[in-house]
C-alpha cells in the first residue's frame, strides 16, 4: 500500500465508501510502516501510533488510545484537504478520527459530550507553512491485531497511512514476553573427552555376564564421519533402496546420518558456568533447564562430562569425569562420578558440562539392520516371494465384543495366516484398530495352546494401553506367568499404573528382565519397539513366537520396525502391522536422513507393493468404520485421505453440545475462529508463540466449561510450537484449570478428546515461509493435518490466521468448509483462491490417496454437502517413479538447512 492517485476528472469532498483493509502483514510489508516523516515534500503527514522496537504499541482492550497526526502544507501556496477519512479498518469500526483532544477516561461529563469524533472529517484548506492536527483514536473490542488505513485525500493524490496496534486483554497481556529475543549465537567452548575419569554405573537390570547376545559397539566408521561432516552423502544412500541386496548398507549408512545429527543436537545443551548440589547418598545433583521438556533427554543410566570451568582452557592437565545419572527429578540429574571428583568437590567450585546420549538404542537399531540379513526371502520385499498366498478363514466367535464387518474379517484372516509377508490392519482414525488387534490375540491365547505372543508399540504409554485392554478383559483371567510387561531398566517405577505391577518384574524399584527361562515360559509379552531388544539380548531364539504384533507401525522408522521382526521371525511368523501411514511417521532427527528414507515406516513401503496397494484381502484389511468423529469431523479427512470410504458410525450427539452457545449450528460442530495476532519469541527461545491466540483459546474453554456439563480431561488442546504449548498451559494453571492437555499433534495421535482446539499459531508470511521449506508448523504436512483434526469426538475448534491458514490447499479447504456452512467467526476471510504447491510432497506415496484426487488424470475432489469450492481443489500431480526397483518412490530435494529456530518447533524431538 502506498500512495494512490485518483482520477484527475473526479470531483468530490471527501473519499466515496469505506474499503476492506483486508490482511496486511506489517513484517513481510514493511513499506506500510516505514513513512519518513521528515522527507522532503509539499505535504508532510506524520505516523501515528509508530512501532516500538520493530512492533506495533500495546494497548489494552476496552481503553481508548489516541495519537495525533500533524499534516503540514511546506509550500508557499494554499492546499486544499478534500477530506480526511478511516478508509478501511479491522476489526472494522474500531478507528475514528477527531479534530477534538480525545478526552480522558475521568474527564468531566462536560468535557465528555463535547467532544465529537467519526470516520471522516470534511474539506479545509491549509494557508502556506500551516500545520493541521487531527486526532486518530482507538478502542478495541477483543484481544487481536487492530489495522487502519488512513487517507487523506488532497488536490492531486491521496496520501494514506497505515496504522497497527496490539490490543490485549489480561490473559494477552500476562503472557507478553517480558524478555526480548536475542539469538543465541555464541558457540560453548568444548573440551576434549577423548579420555576421561569412569563414573560408577547404576544397577541396569540383570548383570553383563548373563546376557547371551551383546550387543556389538558399532562406532562409526572414520571414513564415514569424515564424509558426512563434509556434507556429502553416502554412494549407498544416493543409490536408493532396490532390493535385498543394498538394505543393510543402506540403512546402515541412514543411521549413521540420524546419530551425527544426535550428536550435534545434545551438543547444543552444553552448559558452562553450572554448579552441583551436594545430596544424600553421595549424589551430586545439576540443574538442567528444560530437561522437564525433555530438551535435553536426559534418563536413568546416561552420562554427562564435567570439568572444571578454570581447566577447561588447558586440555593437558586434567580429563574430564564422568558423571552418570541415577535418578532424574522434573529439572535436576542426580549424579555420581568417581570417588575422587567428590572429595574435591566444594560448593564454589564452577564447572563446564557436556552432554552426551545414550548409544544403546542407536546399536540396538544398527544390529537390528544386520539382522535382517536372516529374514527368509520376501519379508523385505514381499516381490521376491514365490508365489501370491491364499488364506483360509474360518469361523469366528468373538470374545471381547462386538465386531463389524471388517474386523471380523482381519481377525479371520490373521488366525488363517501361516507366516511372512505379514499382514496389515489399515486402521484410519477412530476405527478401531487396537480392540482389532486385541481381539486377535485373545482369539490366539484361547484357541492356540501353543501360541507365543510378541505385542510391541512405539511408546509405554501405547504398551501399557494394550495391557490394559487385554487385561480388562472379563472373559479371561489372565495368570501373571502367562503375560508379562517388558519395561526398560530407565523406566521410572513410578510411570506404571500400580494395576500392571504384578505383570512386571523389578527389584529395588528398577524394572529388570527375568531369566531366559522365565521369558520362555509367558505366553504374551508386551513391550515397546526398543525394549523388544533385550528379549534377543536375553537369548530368545529366531521362531519362538508364533505371532508379533506392530501396533502403530506407520510411527516407526523401519529398523525400529526391525528390533522384533529380524531377531525373531522365522518363515512361518505371522507378523501383523497395524496402523495408518496418512498419520504421523517416525520422529527423525536428521533432516537429510527423513528425506533419504529413514522418515519412511516399513509399513508405508509395504503400501508400495502390489499385493497391499491393490487391497488384497490375503494381505490387508481396511478399517472403514469411525467410532469417534461426528459426521461433519470425519466428512472431510474421509474425501481427501481415505478416498470417502470411511463410515461415521458414532451414536448420538454428546449432551454439553446443547449448551455450546457460540456455535451456529450444532449440527456442524466444526468451528474456524479467524484473529489476526502477532508471532513471537523470547529471551534466547527461537520457540513462536501467538499470545492473542492464547487468550482465544482460553476464552473459549471458560466457555465451554461454565455449565460444568465438561471436566478438564474431556479438552484437549493441539498447537504445533513448544512455547505455545506453555504458553497455554501457564494461562490454564492460572486460571486452576492445569489438567487440561495441552501439546503438539504428536502427542495427541491415538489419543481422543471430546473437544479439540487448534491453535495454528502463525501469522506471519515471511515466518511461513520458513515452516513451509523445512516441514514445521502444520503447513505443507497433510499427516499433521490429518491428525489434528480427527482426534475431536464432538467439537473441533480451530483457532488461527485465516490469511496464513489459506496458504495450505487442505486447511483452505476446511476453511472453506466452515464458511460455507455459516460456522465462521471473527476477523474478515480472504477471498477464495487457488492453493497449489510449489513442489509435490513426498507424502502422498501409495494408492489410498489417488481417490482424493491426486493422482494423474483425477478429476477435482466432489463435496457432496458443499459444493461451491471454485478452484482450490486443484491439486499437484505425482510425480514419475524413480528408478528403485519394484517399489514406487519419489525423489525430492533436500530441504535447507535447518536454523535454530526449527530445534524448537513441532515434534519435540
Amino acid at each position: 500500500m502506498g500512495t494512490v492517485y485518483k482520477d484527475s476528472g473526479e470531483e468530490c469532498s471527501v473519499i466515496g465508501e469505506k474499503g476492506e483493509i483486508g490482511f496486511i502483514d506489517y513484517e513481510d510489508d514493511r513499506s506500510v510502516c516505514s513513512y519518513n516523516t521528515v522527507e522532503e515534500g509539499p505535504i508532510i503527514i506524520s505516523v501515528p501510533f509508530p512501532f516500538v522496537n520493530g512492533k506495533p504499541q500495546s494497548i489494552v482492550v476496552g481503553e481508548r488510545v489516541k495519537d495525533k497526526i500533524t499534516i503540514k502544507n511546506t509550500t508557499k501556496e494554499p492546499v486544499e484537504l478534500w477530506g480526511v477519512k478511516i478508509y478501511a479498518s479491522n476489526p472494522e469500526n474500531s478507528f475514528t478520527v477527531s479534530l477534538m483532544e480525545p478526552p480522558q477516561s475521568d474527564s468531566d461529563v462536560e468535557a465528555l459530550r463535547a467532544f465529537l469524533e467519526s470516520y471522516s472529517l470534511e474539506d479545509r484548506v491549509l494557508q502556506p507553512g500551516e500545520t493541521l492536527t487531527v486526532w486518530l483514536s482507538c478502542k478495541p473490542k477483543e484481544a487481536c491485531l487492530q489495522t487502519s488505513a488512513v487517507h487523506f485525500e488532497l488536490e492531486n493524490e491521496t496520501i494514506e497511512r497505515v496504522v497497527f496496534l496490539l490490543a490485549d486483554d489480561k490473559i494477552s497481556q500476562s503472557l507478553a514476553s517480558r524478555n526480548p529475543y536475542s539469538r543465541g549465537t555464541r558457540k560453548k567452548k568444548q573440551f576434549s573427552v577423548d579420555t576421561f575419569v569412569t563414573a560408577p554405573r547404576p544397577s541396569r537390570g540383570r548383570k553383563r555376564q548373563q546376557v547371551r547376545n551383546r550387543l556389538p559397539r558399532y562406532d562409526i566408521p572414520k571414513e564415514i564421519r569424515e564424509l558426512l561432516e563434509n556434507k556429502q552423502i553416502p554412494d549407498a544412500v544416493l543409490e536408493g533402496l532396490r532390493n535385498s541386496g543394498n538394505y543393510i548398507p543402506y540403512f546402515k549408512n541412514l543411521l549413521i546420518m540420524e546419530e551425527l545429527q544426535l550428536e550435534e543436537d545434545m551438543r547444543t545443551y552444553n552448559m558452562e558456568g553450572v554448579t552441583f548440589r551436594r545430596r544424600a547418598n553421595q549424589f551430586l545433583s545439576l540443574e538442567v533447564p528444560g530437561l522437564a521438556e525433555r530438551r535435553p533427554s536426559l534418563v536413568h543410566g546416561d552420562s554427562i562430562f564435567a570439568k572444571l570451568a578454570s581447566e577447561c582452557r588447558d586440555e593437558t592437565r586434567t580429563p574430564p569425569y564422568q558423571g552418570c545419572i541415577h535418578r532424574v527429578e522434573a529439572d535436576e540429574v542426580y549424579l555420581k562420578f568417581a570417588p575422587e571428583f567428590h572429595l574435591c568437590h566444594t560448593g564454589g567450585n564452577v564447572y563446564n558440562v557436556q552432554f552426551t546420549y545414550n548409544r544403546v538404542n542407536m546399536r540396538r537399531l544398527y544390529q537390528a539392520v544386520d539382522a535382517c540379513e536372516q529374514l527368509e526371502k520376501g519379508f523385505l520385499f514381499p516381490f521376491e516371494a514365490n508365489e501370491r498366498r491364499q488364506i483360509i478363514m474360518k469361523p469366528l466367535v468373538p470374545i471381547s465384543c462386538a465386531l463389524n464387518e471388517e474386523q471380523t474379517h482381519s481377525i479371520q484372516m490373521i488366525l488363517g495366516c501361516k507366516g511372512m509377508p505379514p499382514y496389515v490392519i489399515h486402521g484410519p482414525p477412530g476405527t478401531g484398530k487396537t480392540m482389532t488387534l486385541v481381539e486377535a490375540i485373545l482369539q490366539l491365547y484361547t484357541s492356540r495352546k501353543h501360541a507365543r505372543i510378541l505385542v510391541c508399540a512405539p511408546s509405554n504409554s501405547a504398551a501399557d494401553h494394550i495391557l490394559e485392554k487385554l487385561l480388562n478383559e472379563e472373559a479371561i483371567n489372565f495368570q501373571q506367568n502367562e503375560i508379562f510387561r517388558l519395561n526398560a531398566s530407565s523406566r521410572s517405577c513410578e510411570d506404571m499404573n500400580p494395576e500392571f505391577v504384578p505383570f512386571c518384574f523389578f527389584e529395588d524399584d528398577i524394572f529388570k528382565y527375568p531369566p531366559l527361562e522365565a521369558l520362555l515360559e509367558f505366553k504374551i509379552i508386551v513391550s515397546t519397539y526398543m525394549s523388544a531388544s533385550q528379549l534377543y539380548s536375553e537369548g530368545i531364539k529366531r521362531g519362538h513366537f508364533t505371532h508379533i504384533f506392530l501396533d502403530e507401525a506407520g510411527q516407526a522408522s523401519e529398523p525400529e520396525t526391525m528390533i522384533s521382526v529380524a531377531n525373531l521371525c522365522k518363515r512361518n511368523t505371522v507378523v501383523v502391522l497395524a496402523g495408518d501411514p496418512l498419520q504421523l511417521g517416525p520422529v527423525i532427527y536428521s533432516k537429510e536422513a527423513e528425506t533419504y528414507g529413514l522418515g519412511k515406516s516399513y509399513l508405508e513401503r509395504v503400501f508400495e507393493f502390489e499385493f497391499y496397494s491393490d487391497m488384497d484381502e490375503n494381505y490387508i484389511t481396511k478399517l472403514v468404520r469411525n467410532y469417534r468423529c461426528h459426521p461433519q469431523i470425519l466428512h472431510l479427512p474421509s474425501l481427501l485421505f481415505y478416498e470417502g470410504e470411511l463410515i461415521a458410525c458414532k451414536d448420538g450427539t454428546s449432551s454439553f453440545m446443547e449448551n455450546v452457545d457460540f456455535l451456529p449450528d450444532r449440527e456442524f460442530p466444526v468451528l474456524f475462529y479467524g484473529i489476526q495476532g502477532c508471532d513471537e519469541r523470547e529471551g534466547n527461545n527461537p520457540s513462536w508463540f501467538n499470545r492473542f491466540e492464547a487468550s482465544r483459546v482460553v476464552d473459549t474453554i471458560r466457555r465451554l466449561m461454565k455449565n460444568g456439563d465438561l471436566h478438564d480431561k474431556d479438552i484437549g488442546v493441539i498447537t504445533p510450537y513448544r512455547q505455545q504449548v506453555l504458553k497455554i498451559k501457564t494461562a490454564l494453571e492460572n486460571l486452576g484449570m492445569p489438567d487440561i492437555k495441552v501439546g503438539s499433534v504428536e502427542q495427541f495421535q491415538g489419543q481422543e478428546k471430546q473437544v479439540i482446539i487448534i491453535s495454528t499459531v502463525r501469522s506471519t508470511i515471511k515466518h511461513n515461509e520458513f515452516d513451509k521449506n523445512h516441514c514445521l508448523g502444520f503447513l505443507t504436512n497433510p499427516r499433521r493435518f490429518n491428525v489434528a483434526i480427527t482426534r475431536a469426538i464432538s467439537l473441533l475448534v480451530i483457532i488461527g490466521n485465516p490469511f496464513i491458514i489459506c496458504k495450505d490447499k487442505h486447511w483452505n479447504m476446511l476453511l472453506w468448509l466452515c464458511i460455507d456452512s455459516n460456522s465462521y467467526q471473527g476477523c474478515a476471510p480472504p477471498e477464495r483462491q487457488e492453493v497449489v504447491d510449489e513442489e509435490p510432497s513426498q507424502e502422498y506415496g501409495y494408492g489410498p490417496l489417488e481417490g482424493a484426487d491426486w493422482g494423474e488424470g483425477s478429476s477435482s475432489t466432489e463435496f457432496p454437502k458443499h459444493t461451491d469450492w471454485g478452484e482450490e481443489s486443484s491439486h499437484a500431480e505425482i510425480p514419475e517413479p524413480t528408478d528403485w526397483g519394484d517399489e514406487k518412490s519419489f525423489q525430492v530435494e533436500i530441504p535447507k538447512p535447518v536454523t535454530e529456530e526449527a530445534e524448537w518447533s513441532d515434534g519435540w524431538k
